[in-house]
């Protein structure tokens, strides 16, 4: 679906043109979570693990939950097949989360289904906006140490 991009006209500051930018990003995430049957915060959990297995205290903090949270995140979907606990090999009184096959296939289908609705949001960009635009949040994000996903 093409959308119309309105010109700035001068009236938004950074921040608040980086907060309008946030939602719309929140919003796709969220879509193309919610369109494989998952909540936007198992969507997250999903793209974490993509990198490997992950111990609680660390998705705790990629995922800026309480431990508990993240407990209970990770019960719901393991009794929906897309992960499982499996011993920490570094510390063997800690358990790390891992994806499962179906966890795997779930969490390629969902990062295609986010990237898709997220790349949407550009389509009314010129080539050269828009790669403007990719290096200067690759850039922005890159100087902050922003968790990749």
């Amino acid at each position: 679906m093409a959308r119309t991009i309105v010109k700035y006209s001068g009236g938004m500051d950074f921040s608040g043109a980086l907060i309008q930018v946030a939602h719309l990003v929140d919003s796709a995430f969220a879509e193309g979570c919610r369109v494989c049957g998952l909540t936007a915060q198992q969507g997250k959990l999903l793209c974490q693990l993509n990198f490997g297995p992950m111990g609680m205290g660390c998705l705790s903090r990629k995922l800026d939950l309480e431990k508990s949270s993240v407990s209970g995140l990770v019960d719901r979907v393991e009794r929906q097949g897309l992960v499982k606990r499996v011993r920490d090999p570094h510390d063997r009184r800690a358990w790390a989360v891992e994806l499962t096959d179906t966890g795997q296939r779930m969490a390629h289908r969902t990062h295609e289904e986010i990237g898709a609705r997220i790349g949407a949001l550009g389509e009314a960009l010129k080539p050269a906006e828009r790669e403007a635009l990719t290096r200067f949040v690759a850039d922005m994000a890159e100087s902050r140490n922003a968790p990749a996903f």
